[in-house]
């Protein structure tokens, strides 16, 4: 009784260590990380063969090795995409892309059973559909078939959509992206110039589906940024 309450005590307090993430997206990193922290967990419940004090010296490595993995991943993009991976379209302008279906193992079936829960039942309404690194899929509509809001009522003229462009992250300028997508790079300078501020003060740059420019820097100016626990 004693070792199965401690561990579920000791399970509660690394879930609060390495935070939120891990209960609401889990990707590549954290499915690892819970796989191992409950074998761990099992075994200090119910395995009176194993000392206990190997077990503990093994959840505070593991757990360690996983909080110092999830800092590096804030700080680099690279590491991100090491350790998580990165989204895969599925389908572009109502085609399906058989390749990266394969290449993750998905089959049409489990799509039409994704899409189906996103209330789509036919596929002609896709724009994009992304197969997230949590497993998860989103998907963006064509515009005739998406809920009309104000803006889309006061909206003049037709803008053709695509999906967003990153094109700065985390303080460092998304070459790849902007190469790929035919983006004016001295545009953006330019416009970070006019603003008194430089790739290093953004945290996160994108051209949105409506091709405007999305800029949020490292400090917002906000008054009271709170995180209500």
């Amino acid at each position: 009784m004693v070792r199965s309450i401690s561990a579920f005590l000791l399970l509660l307090l690394i879930t609060r260590i390495l935070g939120k993430q891990t209960l609401s997206n889990m990707n590549f990193h954290d499915f690892v990380t819970a796989v191992i922290m409950g074998a761990i967990a099992a075994n200090l419940a119910f395995n009176e063969k194993m000392e206990v004090i190997h077990l503990l010296i093994s959840l505070v490595v593991f757990t360690g090795t996983s909080y110092m993995l999830s800092k590096w991943n804030l700080k680099s993009r690279k590491m991100r995409l090491l350790a998580e991976g990165s989204p895969t379209v599925l389908i572009e302008g109502s085609k399906v892309l058989e390749d990266n279906l394969a290449k993750n193992k998905m089959t049409l079936d489990s799509l039409n059973q994704a899409l189906r829960q996103k209330e789509v039942f036919d596929i002609n309404e896709v724009e994009y559909a992304l197969l997230e690194v949590n497993g998860q899929i989103s998907v963006m509509k064509k515009k005739q078939f998406r809920t009309v809001t104000m803006q889309d009522m006061n909206q003049t003229k037709d803008v053709k959509e695509r999906l967003p462009v990153e094109m700065i992250m985390d303080g460092q300028l998304l070459k790849e992206n902007i190469n790929l997508n035919d983006v004016s790079e001295v545009q953006l300078l330019k416009q970070l110039k006019s603003n008194k501020k430089q790739v290093s003060d953004v945290f996160y740059a994108v051209i949105g589906s409506n091709g405007k420019l999305y800029i949020d820097y490292y400090k917002d100016q906000l008054q009271h940024p709170v995180d209500v626990e």
